[in-house]
């Protein structure tokens, strides 16, 4: 418990220096240990990754809320490092589902975690705004219930549905979430940096955006210049991962030879690595 505590307090206080942290997106134990031996102070879970890993699509739904949660605890028990938790819309529409999923995810291991307003159905994309402001709010007070600082993400989807005006709408729904109890908040889809300065100077609370897409030439340092202060990669390194293996695939079937492996970690040193952590 007091290491899940101390996770909890490193984490919030990421959000509350000047700088800009860098948090990847991990889909199992052993991508976490990779990424956290690398160095960085914090990563998160990626929903669409782990549906990947276990031959699912990237949507609510396709994994369940129990496979997604034992895949956050396997992930928390890994490292040494906060984990922040994808729990995608929160597994339920309701803000008792919400409130529950929160709980269970602290359970499981993460100190944070995310909550979208995205509803799945493209006829109506987000959810009402008065029950997209509930459900974050039942999520910080189950928090606060819990004997962790867990430091929430409201994500808003106004920029991945098309929905009318999403610069004035994802600035009112985001600051609407703080008021309701968000610590951080994460708009999706934004690459132009004038916009990502004036979601930065709009919004009343640490900002997220997600980087590792195609066409998102910024560096974290020009990010850190527009008043970023967390960037994740969402599933980019899973699909960069599954990139690899198709293109290995190909060059079998189609070449006939193995050139993939000249890039491959030897058995030894993976081996070595991984009994590093055994007992940490």
């Amino acid at each position: 418990m007091q290491m899940h505590l101390n996770k909890a307090k490193t984490f919030r206080d990421l959000h509350a220096q000047s700088k800009v942290f860098l948090m990847p997106n991990a889909w199992d134990g052993g991508s976490a240990r990779m990424l956290a031996a690398a160095g960085f102070s914090a990563i998160a879970t990626t929903s669409a990754g782990i549906a990947y890993s276990l031959g699912l699509p990237d949507y609510e739904g396709a994994v369940t809320r129990t496979d997604m949660l034992n895949r956050v605890r396997e992930i928390a028990e890994a490292v040494n490092v906060p984990v922040s938790a994808d729990l995608e819309a929160g597994y339920g529409a309701e803000p008792e589902q919400v409130a529950e999923t929160i709980e269970l995810a602290i359970i499981s291991g993460a100190i944070g975690g995310n909550i979208e307003d995205f509803t799945g159905d493209l006829s109506m994309p987000l959810f009402d705004l008065p029950l997209a402001i509930e459900r974050i709010r039942m999520a910080r007070k189950v928090a606060d219930e819990s004997d962790i600082p867990f430091t929430l993400t409201a994500r808003t989807d106004c920029y991945l549905t098309g929905v009318k005006n999403p610069f004035s709408e994802a600035v009112h729904r985001a600051n609407s979430y703080r008021e309701a109890g968000a610590d951080c908040l994460f708009v999706p889809g934004v690459s132009d940096p004038k916009v990502i300065a004036e979601l930065v100077k709009e919004i009343d609370a640490p900002l997220n955006v997600v980087m590792g897409l195609k066409g998102q030439p910024l560096t974290v340092s020009q990010l850190e210049d527009l008043g970023v202060r967390r960037i994740s990669i969402g599933g980019s390194l899973a699909r960069a991962t599954y990139g690899l293996m198709r293109r290995a695939a190909q060059e079998m079937v189609v070449d006939g030879t193995f050139n993939y492996s000249n890039n491959q970690v030897p058995d030894a040193e993976l081996s070595a690595f991984f009994a590093g952590h055994r007992n940490t």
